[in-house]
């Protein structure tokens, strides 16, 4: 196994090579393309720049970091928004009040009073969840403490001011969960995409005859889930060791996975 440090960028397919930012040329017999999602934050003004994510392990030390800093420096309003309500940004807020008493706890700063909202445009929080889910999952975070503001829509960031659907909240601490988009790779190397931005696929999981693509990256029926990502993983290399010793291949099959989203401590909805 050679592990090679890079971002990859262009792709020739006729000469099955790959180059780096930094120039290194790679060859290849067989490309997987397993990317991940980059954060969208469709165009709203100030989100990019203020905003904090939890998507990489950079983002998260970013935030955590931000955090303690907020609590050493004696920041008197400790305000956490949190912005969409999928699972992600659930999981986030039932995760945080533990983790922020904590830390208090560490920092000398024991019984600070803090707050954390969770923003969400759609009606509900969960959309893609049934309602029964919906609610059992409100009622938990009401339960936590955790305000939950739905049906409202951010129109824009600054340093400590998050306006949302015309009103003005004072937040130093805004998390945005609420978008993903396909790695721009795929579009800069014109792979064929669906209307989501993900890479269409035959039922082996290529987009060329010997370039796999799998996970968030796939336009298959439940890409974006990780047990989906483990699942296409363990599909790439079985099919890729069949054709290997000339065997069938069978197609992939796509399965609807267990959701498992953590609400807090000791609670869950699955």
């Amino acid at each position: 196994v050679n592990i090679v440090l890079g971002s990859a960028k262009p792709l020739d397919r006729q000469a099955r090579t790959l180059t780096t930012e930094d120039g290194q040329v790679l060859t290849y017999d067989t490309l997987i393309l397993a990317l991940g999602v980059v954060t969208n934050f469709f165009g709203i003004k100030g989100l990019e720049e203020f905003s904090y994510g939890i998507k990489s392990w950079e983002q998260i030390r970013h935030f955590k970091q931000h955090v303690h800093e907020q609590l050493e420096a004696g920041d008197p309003e400790l305000h956490y928004v949190i912005v969409g309500a999928g699972p992600t940004g659930i999981e986030l807020a039932g995760a945080l009040p533990n983790y922020l008493k904590t830390i208090m706890k560490k920092h000398g700063v024991s019984g600070k009073p803090f707050k954390i909202s969770i923003i969400e445009a759609a009606p509900r929080l969960l959309p893609h969840s049934s309602e029964k889910v919906s609610h059992a999952v409100e009622r938990r975070l009401a339960k936590l403490g955790i305000e939950l503001q739905l049906d409202q829509t951010v129109e824009g960031q600054t340093a400590d001011q998050l306006m949302v659907s015309g009103k003005p909240i004072n937040s130093r601490t805004v998390v945005w969960t609420a978008g993903t988009a396909n790695n721009p790779f795929f579009k800069a190397n014109n792979f064929a995409l669906n209307e989501r931005g993900k890479v269409v696929v035959n039922e082996r999981l290529l987009a060329d005859d010997n370039i796999y693509v799998i996970g968030d990256n796939a336009a298959t029926q439940y890409s974006g889930l990780a047990q989906v990502a483990l699942r296409d993983g363990v599909f790439a290399v079985k099919d890729l060791e069949r054709a290997l010793a000339g065997k069938a291949t069978p197609a992939y099959q796509q399965r609807k996975p267990i959701t498992v989203i953590p609400v807090g401590e000791g609670w869950a909805a699955v």
